[in-house]
Parts: structure tokens; sequence; C-alpha cells
């Protein structure tokens, strides 16, 4: 799959008529987060989506080339 320009993401999400908020929520992201990648520069991005929710989020909208990957779930403490 061809790499996205931010700003063909954005015009993907105008066309189809969907919100970052109900994509965000769909796949299970912070939706601050989602805004923050798809609204940042291409040519110098704030933020690098090197690892984590950051990257799986870049490479579910084709912004970068990679791999999801699962992230764990945090440990629930256990109360004795």
């Amino acid at each position: 799959m061809p790499i996205k320009k931010r700003s063909e993401v954005r015009a993907e999400f105008a066309r189809l008529g969907l919100s970052y908020s109900a994509w965000a929520t769909h796949h299970g992201y912070n939706v601050n987060l989602v805004i923050a990648i798809v609204n940042d520069d291409d040519e110098n991005p704030v933020r690098k989506c090197a690892r984590g929710a950051s990257h799986n989020i870049a490479v579910q909208l084709r912004i970068k080339d990679g791999e999801v990957q699962q992230v764990a779930a945090p440990r629930m403490p256990v109360f004795a």
C-alpha cells in the first residue's frame, strides 16, 4: 500500500464524513493523539511515530510503512 501524506488522510476523512473521534474510538486510540498525528507536519513532524500507539496509528492511517504492534494491557493489581 502506498504511503499517504497527512493532507491526503485529512481529505479521506472529509470525503468519508468520518470524524477523528469515531475512528480513534473504533480502533481503541486516544482521540487527542490521533488528531495530533493527523494534523502534524509531513516535512518536520513533532511526533516521530517511532513506537507505541503513535506508531500504530501512523501505520493504520498509512502515514508510514510498518506493522501494527500489539501493546500489552496494563496489569491490574491483585489485592489479597
